[in-house]
C-alpha cells in the first residue's frame, strides 16, 4: 500500500505539472492566432509568384542563358533537402513527422542512385538526422522559427544555399515542412525550390499558364536577376511560416493533451489517497477497540 505522504507528494508534483502545461497551452494559442494569420495572408502572394516563375520558364525563348537559380546545374545527380522543424519540443508529433518523412526521401533518393545532403533548419532536425545521416549533414542553423519567422532569415537561409549552388554542392534542392491546416492536422509538404519547376498541365488563369506570352521590361536577363532571389527568399519565407504556424497549433494540442492527462491522474491519485487514508483509520480504530476490550 503507497504510503500517505508519497501520494500526497506526487499529487502536489502534477498539479505544478498541469499549471505548467496549462500555461503552456494558452501562450500557444496566442501566438498560433497571429501566425495563421501570417501564413494564410502569405500564401497568395507566393502562390501567384511560383506559377508566374513557372510559367516564365516554359515560356523563355530556346537558347536563352537562363541563370542557375532558375535551372540549376542541368543535372539530377545531388539532392540536397532542406528539413524545417522546431528548436524546441513539447509538440507533439511536430518534429517527428518531418524527421520520418526527410528519412524516407533519403532512402527513396539513395535507392534511385542519388547522392543526398541535408541542410537543417532547427535544432531538432539537426539533433535527430545527426544520429544516422551526420555525414550527409553540410549545413545547419538554428533560431529560425523560435519565435516569428523574419524575412531576414529566409534571405539568409537564401544566400547559404545560393554559396552552396556556386560551390556546386548540389544539383536539386527540396524543402521539406508542415504546411498548416489546422490546429490539430499539418500537412507533409515536398516544395523543390532549385531548379525552378517546370509549370504544370494545367493553369489557374490564362495570364500565368504554360505558354502565355510574357513581354518582359527592361529585359529578361535584369528581371530575372530581380525577381529570382526575390522568388527563392519568397517561397522560404512562406515555408517558415507555415511550418511556424504548424509548430503552434501542435504544441497547443499536445500541451491541451497533457493538461487533460494530469487532470484524469489527479483524480486517480486523489482516490486511491482518500482510501488509503480511509483504511489507515479504520486500522487505527481496530486496534483502538481490540486494546480497550483486552484491558
Amino acid at each position: 500500500m503507497a504510503n500517505l505522504k508519497d501520494l500526497r507528494t506526487r499529487i502536489s508534483s502534477v498539479k505544478s505539472t498541469q499549471k505548467i502545461t496549462s500555461a503552456m497551452k494558452m501562450v500557444a494559442a496566442s501566438k498560433l492566432r497571429r501566425a495563421q494569420e501570417q501564413a494564410e495572408e502569405a500564401r497568395p502572394y507566393v502562390d501567384r509568384m511560383g506559377h508566374m516563375m513557372s510559367s516564365m520558364v516554359g515560356s523563355l525563348p530556346a537558347g536563352w542563358p537562363t541563370p542557375k537559380l532558375m535551372s540549376g546545374t542541368g543535372e539530377d545527380k545531388v539532392h540536397l533537402l532542406v528539413p524545417i522543424t522546431a528548436d524546441r519540443g513539447l509538440c507533439g508529433g511536430f518534429n517527428g513527422s518531418i524527421v520520418r518523412a526527410t528519412r524516407e526521401k533519403i532512402a527513396e533518393l539513395q535507392q534511385n542512385g542519388k547522392e543526398v545532403k541535408l541542410f537543417c533548419i532547427g535544432r531538432k532536425a539537426y539533433d535527430l538526422l545527426r544520429r544516422d545521416h551526420a555525414s550527409l549533414i553540410i549545413d545547419h542553423m538554428t533560431g529560425v522559427t523560435h519565435n516569428n519567422p523574419s524575412y531576414d532569415s529566409a534571405s539568409e537561409i537564401r544566400d547559404r544555399l545560393v554559396a552552396l549552388l556556386d560551390d556546386g554542392a548540389f544539383d536539386v534542392c527540396t524543402l521539406v515542412f508542415n504546411t498548416f491546416k489546422s490546429a490539430i492536422a499539418q500537412i507533409m509538404t515536398y516544395q523543390q525550390l532549385i531548379p525552378v519547376p517546370a509549370p504544370e498541365a494545367a493553369a489557374d488563369d490564362a495570364a500565368t499558364g504554360p505558354g502565355a506570352m510574357h513581354i518582359m521590361e527592361p529585359s529578361e536577363t535584369e528581371l530575372m536577376e530581380a525577381l529570382l532571389p526575390h522568388n527563392i527568399s519568397t517561397q522560404i519565407f512562406r515555408a517558415l511560416l507555415e511550418s511556424y504556424a504548424s509548430e503552434q497549433g501542435a504544441r497547443m494540442t499536445a500541451m491541451d493533451n497533457a493538461t487533460r492527462n494530469a487532470g484524469d491522474m489527479i483524480d486517480g491519485l486523489t482516490m486511491t489517497y482518500n482510501r488509503t487514508r480511509q483504511a489507515v483509520i479504520t486500522s487505527e480504530l481496530i486496534e483502538i477497540i481490540s486494546g480497550a476490550e483486552a484491558l
